[in-house]
């Protein structure tokens, strides 16, 4: 369930903001919700770098991977 937040702004920020919204066709409150999702995935590392050295490659000599890249390859 979503909760009230008051903040104070500078009137020509909310301005345009609010334009901002509306040319996006979102609303504002999702806007600035938005915004602060993304800053605060800052910090957490990508899917990539969490994965990266993970993944050993595949064994040529084992027959599923030579069934695989018949297939696929």
């Amino acid at each position: 369930m979503n909760q009230k937040l008051t903040i104070a702004v500078d009137p020509e920020v909310l301005v345009a903001a609010k334009r901002y919204a509306r040319s996006r066709g979102v609303s504002l409150s999702s806007l600035i919700e938005r915004g602060l999702r993304e800053e605060e995935a800052v910090g957490q590392p990508s899917f990539a770098s969490r994965w990266r050295g993970r993944l050993r490659p595949a064994n040529r000599d084992d027959p599923r991977y030579e069934a695989l890249a018949r297939k696929y390859l």
